[in-house]
C-alpha cells in the first residue's frame, strides 16, 4: 500500500522555486498562425498573439460583411437592370407593334433585334400619339429607364421619341404641359443633355446631335421656367458642343450652337438670373469663343450686359476663394469672362461705350473681375511690355488684350461720377453721416483703383481724367442747376464724413486698432471707407503736381463749379484751408502710427479673406506653372500687409500717406497758412531722452548693417545691364528681371526689420517736421560725433588723430599705410586753381576726405604760405574751393543761377561736354570728368556740413528737396525719391514757369500754339555759337500734338524733364558724392530751407549779445581780471548793436567768410569768433583772419572812427592782405 496515494490519478503540478522565469508560451512562434505548444519565451510574446488572433478574427468579420454587402449592391443593381431591361422591353415593343401597324409593316419579316429595330424606327416616318394620355405614358416609362444616356440604344429611343413628341404637340394642340408634364420634360431634357455632352464619335451619336439640340431649344420654349432650373447643366453642355464644334462640322453650324446658348435667355421669367448666372459660370468662361463661332455678334445682340452683371456678381464670391491658387485656368475663365462681359457692354452701346461711363452695375461688376484676375493679368501685360517670352512666361490674347484696354479711356473714366444714382448733390449731403462711404462712392473707388492696379504705366492718365470727373449738383443756390462738383471735392467729402476720418482726427492713439483686425460687424463698413480714402489720397496727390500755389490758396471757390464761370477746373477743385488742416492732422497722426507702431503692424499671422482684397490692387505676385514663374513668385510672397486695411501692401500705404504728407507740408513751408507748431507731434515722444534714444537707434541700425553687409551682398551689382538692354534673350533677360526682384526684396526686407527696431529714426527721415528744427539739428551733430569717433578711434580731435596714427606706426612698426594716410590728407593748393589742384589731390580719397585734411596753400610765386593748418587753413580752403567752384559766368561752368541767384546744377553741363566732341568716343570720357567733379563737389559740401563749417553757397529750394528725399524709406537707389512739380519749375524758369501756367488756363484751343511732345535745348558752345538739340518728351513726342485734353500730361512732362530728367546724371553724381560724406538718412530730417540753413547759417537777426558772449579775445584785449571789456572793444560792440541788420550781415561775412550764424547760436562756431589788436593807427582799415575767424581791430578811440572803418573795410573787402 502506498502512502502516498490520494485518489487522484493526476500527474502532480511541479513547481520550480529555483529562480527560472520561465513561459509557458515561450514554445509558441509569434508569427505562428496557430498554438503548436504551451510554451511561450516572455510575456510580450502572448500580448502580440493575442493582438494578431483579434486582428485575424477582426479581418474575417470585416470580409463577411463586405461580401454581403457586394452581394447586395449586386442584386440590387441586377434587381434595376433587370426592371430597367423589362421596362425597355415594353417600351421597345409598344413602339414597335404601334408603329408597324400604323404603317403596314409585316412584323414577322422586320427586324429582330433591339438595336436594328430601333434604327429603323429612327429613320421610320413614326405617327404621332393618338393621345395625349399616351404620350405621357410613354414618356413616363422612357425617363424611368433612360437616365444617364450610356449607350448608342438610348441614343436612337431619344431621337425617336423626341421627334414623335414634337409631332403630337403640333397635332395636339390642347395638350398639357403643366401639372406631370413639366417634370417629366424636365427629366427628358436631362436625358438629352447628358446624350449630348456625352458623345463619343460614333456615326449613330453624330447623326444625332442635331435632332437633340432642336428638341432641346424646343423644350425651352415648351417649360423656360424648368429648364432655367437646370441651367448649370444646360450650359455646361453647350460648352462641350462649342469647344467639339468642328468634329461636326458638316453637320453642326455656329448658328445652331449660338441659337441653343440664347434660348434660355429669351424667356423672362423668375429664373432667367438662374440662367444668366450659368451662362457666366459655365459657358462665357470658355477661351477665345470667336475662334468656335466666327463672331460674337451674334451672342452679342440678344444677350443683355444689365442681366449678366449681377448674374456674375452672384459668381464673383467663389472665383475669390480660390485668387492665390494654383488654378491658373480658373483665372485665364474669369479673364475672357471679363472680356466677353466688356463687349457685350460695348456692342449694346455702338458709338457710345467710350463716349460716356458705364453704370455704376457694370462697374462693381468689372471691379469684381479686375480684382480676382489683377494678378495675372498685370503680369501678362508687365511681361509683354517688355518683351518677355510668351512661351515661358504668362500670356493674354489680344481679344482680352483689347478688350480690358478699352477700359482706359477719357471719355468714359472722367464720366465716372456722372453716373451716381444721386442726380443732384450738395455740400449738405455729401457732409451728411449718413452718406457715409456710400455705395456709390464706393464702386466708383474700387473701380478706379482696379485700373490704377492693372495699367500701372498709365497712372498718371488715369488719375488725371478722374481729377477732370465730376458730379451732378445742386449747387449752393437754386439758379445753377447745371453745377457741377469737382471729384476732389466728391471724394474728399465722402473720405472727410467717413468713421475712420472722425475717430483718427479726434485721437491719434485710435490709429491703431483702425489698423489692425476689425470686428466682423465692422469689417465691411471700415473696408469700404479706407478704398474711397485711398483713392482720394491717389487723386489728390497728382493735383497737387500741376497746381500752381496761387490755385491751391485760392480756397473761396464753391464747393460746385458753376458752368457759366471762367474758371480753370485745377482751381475750382482747391479745397479750403481750413479743410485742409483737417487733412493735415488726419495724415499726420494717420502717419505716425504706421511709423510708431510699425512693429505691431507686421505681426506674421493669417490674413483673412474678405469680399475684395485690396491687397491685388497693389501686389504683383502670381502662382504659375514651372520652375522660372515659381521662381519668380517667391520674391514676393513676403510682403507685409495691413491686417486692419483689406490687405493693403504696408510699404504703398506707407508712401502714398508720407508723400501727401510731405506735399503739403511743402505748400506750407513755401507760404504759411497753417499755425505755428502746427507739424509738430512733440506730446506723442518723451523729449527729455528723445536725442540719446534716436543715437542709440542709430547704432543700432549701424550694428545691423554691417552684421548684414557681411552676411548677405548685394548680388546684383550696379554696372548689372538692365532687362531691356539685353536683346533677343528672354530666358537672360527673365534671369536678370528675377534677381532684380529678390534683391528689392531683400533690401525691403531690410528696411522692414530696421523700421521696427529704430521707429524715431523712421519718422525723422520720412517726417522730419514732426520734431523741432533745433533737436534735429543737435541730433545730426550727434550723428557726425558718433560718426568721427567711429572712424577716428576715438581720436576726434584732428591733432590727436594724426598724432594716434603716428604713434601706431611706431608701436606696430611703419605699416605701408600709416605714412600714406597722413600723406593722402595732405595737399599743395595754389591759389589761382583751389579746386582743380583739390580735385586732383582728394578725389581718391572718397569717404576719406572724412578725416582731417591738411593744407598748405602756394601763392602766385610758387612759394608757400606761412602758417600752421589747425583747422583754420581747411575753412579758408573750403570756403575758397566753394566760392570758385559755383561760379556761374562762363561756359564750363556746372553750376547756373536763377532769378534770384540761387544754385542748382547746370541743365546743360552733360549736353556741352558732348558737344564738344560730337558723337566721337572720346565724349564718354569727357562726360564722366566732370560726372567725377560733381561727384567731388558733392564731397565737398559734405565735408562743410560734416566739419560744422558754414560757406556762403545759396541753392535752389527745388535742388536742395532732392538732399532732403535722399534718405527716405520710400527711396530708390542712386536717385532721389524727388518727384517734379509745376510749382518747383518757378525757381528754375520764371518764365518757363508763366508760360505753362498761362497754357494750363488758356480757354481756347491750345492746338493753336502748334505745340507737341518735344522741347528744345540751347547749348552754348565755346566759339560762342548756339546749338539747339531737341529732346522728345515721350516716345513719338514729335507726332503728338499738344491738345485741350492732354495738355496737363504735357506741362507735367516738361516739368519732369526740365527738373528730373535732364539734369540727372549731374545731380546724380553730386548726391553720391553727397551722400559719401553725409548718410543721405540724415539729411532727409531737413527739408529744403533746413537744409540751406545748415549749409550756410541761420537767416535770422544776427543776435549781438549772443556773438558777445561767445567771443574770444587776443593781444592787449583780452580781459583781465578786473573783468572789464577794453574801451575799443566796448565801442565795437556799441557800433554793432547800433548797425542793421544788414549791415551786421556783412561784418560777420567779412570775419568768417559767412553772413549768417550757425544754426545753434555763435557757441557752436568752430573756430570761435576772435578779435585781437593790430595797431593803434587811427586810419588804419579793420582786416580778417577768416580762417581763423580773427577780426584784426586797431584800437580806435571813438565809435564814429571804429563805425566809418570797420564799414569801410567791410564794402571794401580788406583781408589778410592788409594785416
Amino acid at each position: 500500500m502506498f502512502q502516498s496515494f490520494t485518489g487522484n490519478s493526476r500527474r502532480p503540478r511541479q513547481v520550480n522555486l529555483s529562480g527560472r522565469a520561465t513561459n509557458p508560451f515561450a514554445a509558441f512562434p509569434g508569427n505562428s498562425p496557430t498554438r503548436q505548444t504551451p510554451h511561450a519565451a516572455n510575456p510580450e510574446s502572448a500580448v502580440a498573439i493575442a493582438q494578431r488572433e483579434r486582428a485575424l478574427r477582426q479581418q474575417e468579420r470585416d470580409r463577411q460583411t463586405a461580401s454581403r454587402t457586394v452581394q447586395r449592391v449586386w442584386r440590387g443593381h441586377s434587381s434595376r437592370q433587370a426592371t430597367y431591361k423589362g421596362w425597355k422591353s415594353e417600351w421597345d415593343t409598344f413602339e414597335w407593334e404601334r408603329v408597324t401597324r400604323a404603317l403596314g409593316f409585316d412584323d414577322n419579316r422586320g427586324p429582330t433585334t433591339e438595336l436594328e429595330r430601333l434604327e429603323c424606327l429612327a429613320r421610320l416616318s413614326a405617327p404621332p400619339y393618338p393621345t395625349a394620355e399616351q404620350c405621357l405614358d410613354q414618356l413616363r416609362l422612357l425617363v424611368q429607364f433612360v437616365g444617364l444616356v450610356r449607350k448608342k440604344e438610348d441614343v436612337l429611343r431619344l431621337v425617336y421619341f423626341c421627334n414623335v413628341f414634337e409631332q403630337t404637340f403640333h397635332a395636339l394642340p390642347t395638350i398639357a404641359t403643366e401639372n406631370d408634364w413639366t417634370e417629366l420634360l424636365k427629366r427628358l431634357a436631362t436625358a438629352i443633355l447628358h446624350a449630348l455632352s456625352s458623345t463619343t464619335g460614333s456615326p449613330t451619336h453624330e447623326a444625332a446631335v442635331l435632332p437633340l439640340l432642336r428638341t432641346i431649344v424646343f423644350l425651352v420654349d415648351l417649360i423656360p421656367k424648368k429648364m432655367a432650373t437646370i441651367a448649370k447643366h444646360y450650359y455646361q453642355t453647350m460648352a462641350f458642343l462649342t469647344k467639339n464644334i468642328k468634329r461636326w462640322e458638316g453637320t453642326l453650324s455656329p448658328e445652331h450652337v449660338t441659337n441653343a446658348v440664347l434660348a434660355l435667355l429669351r424667356p423672362i421669367t423668375s429664373e432667367t438670373m438662374t440662367a444668366y448666372e450659368a451662362l457666366a459660370m459655365s459657358y462665357l468662361t470658355i477661351p477665345n469663343l470667336p475662334a468656335y463661332l466666327g463672331v460674337l455678334d451674334g451672342l452679342a445682340h440678344q444677350i443683355n450686359y444689365k442681366l449678366l452683371a449681377p448674374a456674375i456678381e452672384s459668381y464673383i464670391p467663389f472665383t475669390k476663394e480660390r485668387l492665390s491658387t494654383d488654378d491658373v485656368e480658373g483665372i485665364e475663365g474669369r479673364l475672357w469672362l471679363l472680356a466677353y462681359l466688356i463687349f457685350f457692354h460695348r456692342y449694346a452701346l455702338p458709338g457710345q461705350a467710350n463716349l460716356q461711363a458705364p453704370d455704376l452695375g457694370f462697374l462693381n461688376v468689372v471691379s469684381g473681375l479686375l480684382n480676382s484676375t489683377s494678378i495675372y493679368l498685370t503680369r501678362c501685360l508687365e511681361a509683354d511690355e517688355n518683351g518677355l517670352d510668351p512661351v515661358r512666361g504668362p500670356y493674354l490674347d489680344q481679344f482680352v488684350t483689347d478688350q480690358v484696354s478699352s477700359l482706359v479711356n477719357q471719355s468714359s473714366i472722367t464720366g465716372l461720377l456722372s453716373r451716381i444714382k444721386t442726380s443732384q448733390l450738395s455740400h449738405t449731403d455729401l457732409s451728411n453721416n449718413e452718406y457715409n462711404a456710400s455705395r456709390e462712392a464706393k464702386v466708383l473707388a474700387t473701380y478706379a483703383l482696379n485700373l490704377l492696379r492693372v495699367f500701372p504705366r498709365r497712372g498718371d492718365d488715369i488719375r488725371m481724367w478722374l481729377y477732370l470727373g465730376s458730379a451732378p449738383s445742386a449747387g449752393p443756390t437754386s439758379d445753377q442747376p447745371n453745377a457741377k462738383i469737382p471729384a476732389i471735392k466728391y471724394f474728399w467729402q465722402a473720405s472727410r464724413s467717413s468713421r475712420i476720418f472722425e475717430t483718427i482726427t479726434k485721437d491719434s492713439t485710435q490709429v491703431l486698432p483702425l489698423l489692425q483686425l476689425p470686428q466682423d460687424g465692422d469689417k465691411e463698413d471700415q473696408e469700404q471707407e479706407w478704398t474711397i480714402i485711398l483713392l482720394f489720397f491717389e487723386i489728390y496727390t497728382f493735383l497737387l503736381k500741376v497746381m500752381d500755389d496761387e490755385e491751391f490758396f485760392s480756397s473761396a471757390s464753391p464747393f460746385a463749379a458753376s458752368p457759366g464761370v471762367l474758371s480753370s477746373w485745377t482751381r475750382e477743385s482747391a479745397l479750403p484751408l481750413k479743410e485742409i488742416k483737417d487733412m493735415t492732422v488726419f495724415l499726420k497722426n494717420l502717419a505716425f502710427t504706421l511709423y510708431w507702431n510699425v512693429a505691431d503692424l507686421t505681426k506674421k499671422g493669417p490674413v483673412p479673406s474678405s469680399a475684395v482684397d485690396l491687397r491685388s490692387y497693389f501686389n504683383n505676385t502670381a502662382q504659375l506653372s514651372g520652375p522660372m514663374e515659381r521662381a519668380e513668385v517667391e520674391t514676393k510672397k513676403e510682403i507685409n500687409d495691413l491686417p486692419g486695411v483689406t490687405g493693403i501692401p504696408l510699404d504703398y500705404f506707407k508712401g502714398l500717406v508720407t508723400g501727401l504728407l510731405r506735399m503739403l507740408h511743402e505748400r506750407d513751408s513755401r507760404r504759411k497758412f497753417l499755425p505755428p507748431n502746427h507739424w509738430l507731434m512733440t506730446d506723442r515722444f518723451d523729449m527729455e531722452g528723445f536725442i540719446p534714444a534716436v543715437v542709440a537707434e542709430e547704432e543700432k541700425r549701424h550694428e545691423f548693417q554691417d552684421d548684414d553687409e557681411e552676411s548677405e551682398p548685394d548680388l546684383l551689382d550696379e554696372e548689372y545691364p538692365e532687362p531691356s538692354q539685353l536683346v533677343g534673350n528672354s530666358h537672360a533677360r527673365r534671369l536678370i528681371h528675377i534677381q532684380a526682384m529678390r534683391n528689392s526684396q531683400r533690401r525691403q526686407a531690410q528696411n522692414n526689420a530696421l523700421a521696427a527696431i529704430a521707429p524715431r529714426l523712421e519718422i525723422l527721415r520720412n517726417m522730419p517736421f514732426f520734431i523741432p528744427f533745433a533737436t534735429r539739428v543737435q541730433i545730426f551733430r550727434q550723428f557726425i560725433f558718433r560718426d568721427q569717433q567711429r572712424r577716428r578711434k576715438g581720436f576726434v580731435d584732428p591733432e590727436s588723430w594724426r598724432l594716434s596714427v603716428a604713434q601706431n606706426a611706431m608701436i606696430n612698426g611703419p605699416p605701408e599705410g600709416a605714412a600714406d594716410i597722413l600723406a593722402r590728407h595732405h595737399a599743395d593748393i595754389r591759389r589761382e586753381s583751389v579746386f582743380e589742384d583739390a580735385f586732383s589731390q582728394y578725389y581718391g580719397l572718397g569717404d576719406g576726405l572724412k578725416e582731417p585734411i591738411q593744407i598748405s596753400f602756394i601763392d602766385q610765386f610758387g612759394a608757400m604760405e606761412a602758417g600752421i593748418d589747425g583747422g583754420g587753413v581747411t575753412k579758408e580752403f573750403l570756403t575758397s574751393i566753394t566760392s570758385q567752384a559755383f561760379k556761374t559766368d562762363d561756359y564750363e561752368s556746372m553750376f547756373a543761377e536763377n532769378d534770384h541767384h540761387l544754385l542748382y546744377p547746370s541743365p546743360i553741363a552733360v549736353l556741352s561736354e558732348a558737344g564738344l566732341t560730337g558723337s566721337s568716343p572720346e565724349w564718354q570720357d569727357d562726360v564722366r570728368g566732370l560726372l567725377r567733379r560733381y561727384e567731388f563737389l558733392g564731397r565737398i559740401i559734405g565735408k562743410c556740413l560734416y566739419e560744422g563749417i558754414l560757406v556762403d553757397v545759396n541753392f535752389a529750394p527745388f535742388f536742395l528737396l532732392k538732399w532732403a528725399l535722399t534718405g527716405g524709406s520710400r527711396s530708390a537707389v542712386k536717385e532721389s525719391s524727388y518727384r517734379a512739380n509745376l510749382n518747383d519749375l518757378k525757381d528754375l524758369d520764371e518764365g518757363l514757369y508763366q508760360g505753362l501756367l498761362q497754357l494750363k488756363n488758356y480757354p481756347g484751343n491750345v492746338e493753336d500754339f502748334g505745340l507737341d511732345f518735344t522741347i528744345n535745348n540751347i547749348i552754348r558752345m565755346p566759339s560762342g555759337a548756339n546749338r539747339t538739340v531737341t529732346a522728345e518728351l515721350k516716345p513719338n513726342g514729335s507726332q503728338t500734338a499738344v491738345t485741350n485734353k492732354n495738355r496737363l500730361v504735357y506741362i507735367s512732362y516738361v516739368a519732369r524733364y526740365r527738373l528730373q530728367l535732364q539734369p540727372a546724371l549731374q545731380t546724380n553724381a553730386f548726391l553720391q558724392g553727397l551722400g559719401q560724406i553725409i548718410q543721405p538718412a540724415w539729411l532727409s530730417m531737413f527739408n529744403q530751407s533746413e537744409l540751406q540753413t545748415l549749409v550756410s547759417g541761420d537767416k535770422a537777426d544776427i543776435d549781438v549779445e549772443d556773438l558777445r558772449r561767445n567771443t574770444l579775445y587776443g593781444g592787449v584785449y583780452v580781459i583781465g581780471d578786473d573783468n572789464l571789456e577794453h574801451p575799443t572793444i566796448a565801442l565795437f560792440w556799441q557800433v554793432m548793436h547800433e548797425m542793421t541788420n544788414e549791415e551786421r550781415q556783412k561784418v560777420i561775412r567779412f570775419v568768417t567768410s559767412t553772413p549768417r550764424a550757425p544754426l545753434l547760436g555763435f557757441s557752436h562756431l568752430r573756430p570761435n569768433f576772435s578779435i585781437r589788436d593790430s595797431s593803434e593807427d587811427q586810419e588804419r582799415l579793420p582786416s580778417t583772419s577768416t580762417c581763423v575767424n580773427l577780426l584784426k581791430l586797431p584800437r580806435y578811440s571813438d565809435a564814429d572812427t571804429l563805425r566809418s572803418k570797420l564799414l569801410y573795410a567791410v564794402s571794401s573787402g580788406a583781408g589778410f592782405d592788409l594785416s
